[in-house]
């Protein structure tokens, strides 16, 4: 597939808009870790309502909102342009920020998590952008990139959400609407068309039904197949995120510094393998071997994981799991080369409902199988379990999409 005819300069100039707005995404994310549960306590104060359970429901409502709007705002893209999806859901998000920073009650603060999880969906249209203007050969490392900003907003993000929430717990929104109101104007002034008029879809795909933009994927068979590979990835990952804490716990002892450094250090792994060494990697071996690469490193990392019965062994573990970190860019990279230009945005949005889904299913999933059966008196006692489930998702996934990424690129039916 094409390019679209972006000058050079200013293809580099919207790649790292592009990247600033991944990380700006992920960041406010992080920012929200450490705040966001005491602006839920106290908005339930005097209430019959849990704060628990409340910020469950809110973490839940993030997520339907991606999985809902994420193929919809997508083949927008592919109607009218990644610009304007890509503004809109920018500016959309620095009024969220503003929203939960002022929010008298839960109904304003459901409303701003509601808002956040459409304009969240905004990485498809991001992700389509990124094969619209980079050449099949260099798309691992650029997708590669989007890697290493989710990264660093998870190194920066809980860090810069604690210290600013020190001084007051809304802060951190009221800073996370300022650099959105940035990257907006930024965006506004630097940011070209990546999609021209000539291969945009003519009519809008109004896919308000997920379920009906995932079957899409039927006309492209080894997406298909590499989409089951992606969601298997996303629900490995999403098990061992939901678990970590909880198993450093209960095996190690591992209080709130303790996990905090450990996640750190996952962070800036994964930023150096991703932001800096996947081109290379990606260059040597190639998209298939590289995403190979990265499912392995995740089967053995996970498995890893598991066996554990020293601190100081999941950081030697962390060298390992950063490689699986290529798994997904390289995945995305053959995506992208299987789709025809007009159908990047539709594709994008259904991948990333695929991926909104682990994030409602594996949490819960994996926490159950961890309290099941990481009680010492219990038989079997295997507190590795979440970690062990997930290196079988990979497996799974691995077996059944490689049969497939191998094949020259598929062509559109009907």
């Amino acid at each position: 597939m094409t390019t679209a005819p972006v000058p050079g300069g200013r293809r580099q100039a919207a790649l790292i808009f592009i990247v600033i707005t991944i990380l700006i995404d992920f960041l406010g994310i992080g920012l929200i870790i450490p705040v966001l549960p005491e602006i839920v306590a106290d908005l339930t104060r005097g209430t019959t309502y849990s704060p628990d359970l409340t910020y469950g429901v809110l973490a839940g409502v993030y997520a339907l909102m991606q999985f809902l709007f994420a193929p919809l705002i997508g083949a927008l893209s592919d109607h009218i342009g990644r610009r304007p999806v890509l503004l809109a859901s920018i500016l959309g998000l620095g009024i969220d920020y503003l929203l939960i920073a002022w929010a008298p009650t839960l109904g304003w603060l459901f409303l701003g998590r509601v808002i956040a999880g459409i304009t969240a969906a905004n990485v498809t249209a991001a992700n389509a952008y990124i094969a619209d203007i980079t050449p099949p050969e260099d798309r691992v490392k650029s997708f590669g990139l989007i890697g290493a900003a989710f990264g660093i907003g998870f190194i920066l993000g809980p860090a810069l959400g604690g210290l600013l929430g020190e001084a007051h717990p809304r802060l951190p929104f009221l800073v996370a609407a300022g650099l959105a109101t940035l990257n907006f104007l930024y965006g506004y002034f630097i940011l070209p068309e990546s999609l021209p008029p000539e291969r945009r879809t003519p009519r809008m795909r109004w896919r308000f039904n997920p379920f009906v933009a995932i079957a899409g994927l039927r006309r492209y068979p080894a997406v298909l197949a590499l989409a089951f590979t992606i969601l298997c990835i996303n629900l490995a990952d999403q098990a061992l995120r939901s678990t970590w804490v909880l198993y450093t716990g209960a095996r190690f002892g591992w209080g709130p510094l303790d996990n905090g450094l450990s996640l750190t250090a996952v962070g800036v792994f994964a930023a150096i393998v991703q932001g800096g060494l996947i081109g290379r990697i990606a260059r040597r071996l190639g998209e298939v071997r590289t995403f190979m690469l990265g499912v392995g490193a995740g089967v053995v990392s996970m498995t890893l994981y598991g066996f554990t019965t020293q601190g100081w062994m999941m950081y030697s573990i962390m060298a390992i799991g950063a490689l699986s970190g290529v798994a997904l860019p390289s995945a995305q990279a053959i995506v992208t080369g299987q789709v025809d230009p007009q159908e990047q945005g539709a594709v994008q949005g259904a991948l990333a409902s695929l991926a909104s889904i682990s994030a409602i299913v594996a949490p819960p999933l994996a926490t159950y199988l961890f309290s099941t059966y990481s009680q010492p008196e219990r038989t079997p006692y295997i507190p590795g379990i979440a970690f062990f489930f997930g290196a079988a998702l990979l497996l799974i996934g691995l077996l059944f999409g490689i049969r497939q990424i191998a094949r020259p690129p598929a062509t559109q039916s009907g």
